[in-house]
């Protein structure tokens, strides 16, 4: 017998204007396993399919290339004879059906010391709405990896201070996360990373680690990246001028007072993402995110498109270009 799914925010009412239909599925997530993982990046890919589409997809997938239902992961999919023919076939089928959010742990991990512990915390934070801190969080993040160990001291000091599970006192962590700061400032990283830590205050992070274990729910998951991926994609999808309402696989982060408040703050910038042309724009505090329903991936074949889509791009993420609508990817070296 299967559990309750968890997770979702179905729509409470009719949607607003042109809206578009996405499935979602994600590849490499880890929970706050964020450093130790043997994926260091996370996919998020969502496609506009309708289910008899998908079905179709599957089939020729099945009857032209031979794959057996098993065969739907992404692993046992590129591992097959042939799969380079039938994976060129497969991004050709979804030419401008999908999009694809590729997130680099690490580059994930230096947007939330920034966004959390130098600015008020916030559901908008490493996404597109909040941009004024990402220039900081990109000069710390490239000559931060050239300190090495320290760096990576560093940013497992920063996750044993904000996890909310088996979290250590908290005089330890903040101890340890200032000492492991300062190791890292001895490199003398640059003027911009130097500046963000400088910028880090011991009563600051102090107090935001009490708001958590207050369990403030206005200050978003730190550790939980799959929040501003499907912001992103929502963005996306919408380009502030339709609703989107997402079919999702099962995900228990995706709580309903999570995706409310996320709603709220699309409402209050999606809108600023479309273009000068003001035609079809969405109304002033309609959210692009309609709405969000969770299924078990099984029961729908939309999802398990994008469940391989997901898949293979995390395992080769140079698929990743203007075939497939996303934002620039954030990966070691690129």
């Amino acid at each position: 017998m299967r559990s309750p799914l968890q997770g979702g925010l179905p729509p409470t009412g009719a949607v607003v204007g042109a809206v578009v239909e996405i499935a979602c599925d994600e590849s490499g997530f880890s929970g706050t396993n964020l450093l130790h993982s043997t994926a260091p990046v996370i996919t998020h890919a969502s496609v506009d399919l309708v289910v008899d589409e998908a079905v179709a997809l599957i089939t020729a997938l099945r009857s032209g290339f031979r794959f057996s239902p098993h065969e739907f992961k992404s692993g046992h999919f590129l591992r097959r004879s042939g799969a380079d023919e039938a994976l060129e076939w497969f991004l050709a089928a979804l030419a401008g059906r999908a999009h694809v959010h590729l997130i680099d742990k690490e580059f994930f991990l230096v947007t939330r010391i920034v966004d959390f512990l130098l600015t008020e915390p916030s559901y908008a934070a490493g996404t597109r709405l909040a941009r004024d801190h990402h220039p900081a969080s990109l000069a710390l993040y490239e000559a931060g990896r050239s300190a090495g160990s320290d760096w990576a001291a560093f940013l497992s000091a920063f996750v044993d201070l904000v996890r909310m599970k088996r979290r250590l006192p908290v005089d330890r962590t903040v101890q340890w996360f200032f000492q492991a700061r300062d190791a890292l400032r001895r490199h003398r990283l640059g003027v911009a990373a130097d500046a963000v830590l400088d910028g880090l205050d011991p009563c600051r992070v102090r107090a935001l680690v009490a708001r958590l274990d207050g369990d403030d729910r206005s200050v978003p998951p730190p550790l939980e990246p799959l929040l501003p991926a499907l912001a992103e994609t929502v963005l996306s999808w919408s380009d502030g001028r339709r609703q989107v309402l997402v079919t999702h696989d099962e995900q228990s982060a995706l709580t309903a007072d999570r995706l409310t408040r996320l709603q709220r703050v699309l409402a209050t910038g999606g809108a600023s993402v479309a273009d000068a042309d003001p035609t079809g724009v969405l109304p002033d505090g309609v959210s692009p995110l309609a709405g969000l329903v969770t299924v078990d991936s099984r029961d729908d074949p939309r999802v398990q498109v994008a469940d391989l889509l997901a898949g293979v791009a995390r395992r080769m993420p140079h698929i990743i270009d203007g075939t497939l609508r996303q934002p620039p990817p954030r990966r070691r070296g690129g």
